[in-house]
């Protein structure tokens, strides 16, 4: 493995012993494409590089779930442990459950969210046998399930607990009282909700400041950042870079995403790095704190992404970025 040229910052994960690094690097698209075909040699060779290139650019956390690509994503990560032998007690796993396709198993079934036992049960089983792995440091419900009967989660996670295959617990897209609700219940202690947040989706953190305005704050956001605060939870920051749109906006683009794109660009030029760097690095300036999760399939880019590490965006410059992707200044 070649030396990387900086060490990444660290977060120590509330409430667990796992100190990982504060950017993590999400696997959604490592698989290839999104159906039953088989994985080729050339999408597990490609999955292997990037993969790698976070490896040697710091980064220990990686983000999976049984979903991605059919599974395929998972499976496609698995080809790294022949590369980089003795990897996996270097790194933190974390995969997530909860999703149904529609048409699975049988065609007349409709897309769907499972927390039952024995999905989740299933899901890790299949989970571990792709990633070619005995355990995952975390387990993360996906998407909040209408259906949910928190007991039938609990017995899951203590179950999954006790025989060492998820060491921690945590969910996704969960509203504070959604927490609460599986908190009654669960004996583990909840560690992390992964939402999505950027600068052009950030109403968790708008909310804050929209109080008592007209429009009010979104039903996610409900409290949910700080409620996370409050109860040693580490926000984990899905589609932290808006799909690349505040890099390279399209002539149509809403004003907003324009005029945020040109003060990226102008913070980028000034700092002497790359835009990657200054979207993440906005993210990581709050202090809550928050872990962005980027996927880029492209080795370079993973490194321009990681310069967010070494970059400090003042006040003023926090929310030059904030006032400009939400269109209008603070009230």
């Amino acid at each position: 493995m070649s030396r990387r040229a900086y060490p990444l910052k660290t977060y120590r994960i509330p409430q667990t012993d796992l100190e990982v690094s504060r950017l993590a690097y999400g696997c959604m698209n490592i698989g290839g494409r999104w159906d039953r075909t088989p994985l080729t040699d050339a999408e597990k060779a490609a999955a292997v590089d990037v993969v790698v290139a976070a490896v040697e650019a710091g980064i220990t956390l990686f983000d999976h779930a049984d979903i991605y690509t059919y599974g395929k994503s998972e499976a496609a990560f698995a080809e790294v442990w022949q590369r980089l032998p003795g990897l996996r007690e270097k790194i933190v796993l974390q995969s997530k459950c909860g999703i149904r396709f529609q048409g699975h198993p049988h065609p007349s079934d409709p897309g769907r969210y499972d927390f039952s036992y024995r999905h989740i049960m299933a899901s890790v089983e299949d989970i571990l046998r792709r990633l070619k792995t005995d355990y995952l440091d975390i387990l993360l419900l996906h998407r909040p399930d209408p259906l949910v009967e928190p007991e039938e989660v609990a017995r899951a996670f203590s179950i999954l607990h006790a025989r060492g295959l998820v060491r921690y617990f945590g969910v996704s897209n969960h509203t504070a009282a959604q927490i609460d609700l599986l908190r009654r219940s669960v004996d583990q202690p909840l560690v992390i909700n992964q939402v999505e947040l950027n600068l052009l989706h950030a109403p968790l953190i708008d909310e804050g400041i929209m109080a008592n305005q007209a429009g009010g704050p979104s039903a996610l956001a409900a409290g949910t950042l700080d409620y996370c605060r409050l109860h040693e939870m580490l926000v984990q920051a899905w589609s932290p870079v808006a799909g690349g749109k505040l890099f390279n906006p399209p002539d149509d683009a809403e004003e907003r995403v324009q005029g945020a794109a040109e003060v990226v660009a102008r913070l980028a030029e000034a700092k002497q790095t790359s835009k990657e760097a200054i979207v993440l690095a906005w993210l990581l300036r709050h202090p809550a704190p928050i872990q962005p999760i980027f996927g880029t399939t492209k080795p370079e880019r993973v490194q321009a992404s990681c310069l967010a590490d070494t970059v400090t965006l003042s006040r003023e410059e926090w929310y030059a970025l904030f006032t400009a992707a939400r269109g209008a200044q603070v009230p």
